[in-house]
C-alpha cells in the first residue's frame, strides 16, 4: 500500500511537471506574433510621436500612446483567435500578473506625468547644489527598465533564453541611453527598446516554430 501511495504521488508530480512544461512550450509558441505585433506598434507610434513632437506642437502628441494601446489591443484580440488554447495554471497566471503589473505601473506614471504636463499637478523637481540645477525623472528610462525586468522574468518563467537576454539588454540599454537624449529623441530609444525586447524575440520564436 505504501509503495502504491508513493507511486501515486510521484505520478501526480510528473503530471504537474508535464503540464507546466506543456504550458511553457505553448505560451512561448503563441507569443511570437504578439511580440512582433506589439513591438511594431511601439516602433511606429514612437517614431510618429517623435516626428509630430519636433515639428507640430510639442509633447502633447504623447496622447497618441493611448491610441496605440487601443490599436494594439484590437490586433491582439485578432491574433488571439488563432492561438492554441492554454489551460489556466501557475505559468499562465504568473505571466499575466507580471505584465498586468507593468501595465498598471506604466499607466499610473503616464497619468501622473500627463497631469504634471497639463499643470494640474506641480512639477516634481529637487534643487541640487547648483542654483539652477534640478533632479528630474526620466520616464523613458523608467519605462525601459521596468519593461526589461518584466520581460526577463517572463523569460525565466517560460525557460526561454532569447526572451531573457533580449529583455535584459533592452531594459538596461534603454535605461542608460535614454538618460543621454532630451525629450523627443528619447522616443528613438523607445523604438530601439521595442525592437530588441519584442520584435527580435518574436522573430526568433516564430522561426523556431516553423522548424
Amino acid at each position: 500500500m505504501e509503495n502504491s501511495n508513493n507511486m501515486t504521488a510521484e505520478r501526480s508530480l510528473e503530471i504537474i511537471r508535464e503540464s507546466i512544461e506543456r504550458s511553457q512550450r505553448t505560451i512561448t509558441k503563441n507569443s511570437a506574433l504578439s511580440l512582433i505585433w506589439w513591438g511594431v506598434c511601439v516602433i511606429i507610434f514612437a517614431l510618429l510621436i517623435a516626428y509630430l513632437w519636433k515639428n507640430y506642437g510639442g509633447p502633447a502628441w504623447n496622447v497618441l500612446w493611448a491610441v496605440m494601446w487601443g490599436v494594439g489591443y484590437i490586433g491582439e484580440r485578432l491574433i488571439g483567435k488563432h492561438k492554441e488554447p492554454v489551460p489556466t495554471n501557475f505559468v499562465s497566471k504568473t505571466i499575466g500578473q507580471v505584465w498586468d503589473t507593468l501595465g498598471i505601473f506604466i499607466g499610473s506614471m503616464g497619468v501622473i506625468f500627463g497631469l504634471i504636463g497639463c499643470g494640474i499637478l506641480p512639477e516634481m523637481s529637487v534643487k541640487m547644489s547648483l542654483p539652477d540645477a534640478h533632479l528630474y525623472i526620466n520616464i523613458t528610462s523608467i519605462i525601459s527598465l521596468c519593461f526589461g525586468i518584466v520581460s526577463t522574468i517572463t523569460g525565466f518563467v517560460l525557460k526561454n533564453r532569447i526572451v531573457q537576454i533580449c529583455g535584459y539588454f533592452a531594459g538596461v540599454g534603454g535605461f542608460f541611453f535614454a538618460l543621454h537624449y532630451p525629450w523627443a529623441e528619447q522616443l528613438y530609444v523607445m523604438a530601439v527598446v521595442a525592437f530588441v525586447g519584442l520584435v527580435i524575440p518574436g522573430l526568433v520564436i516564430r522561426s523556431q516554430n516553423k522548424n
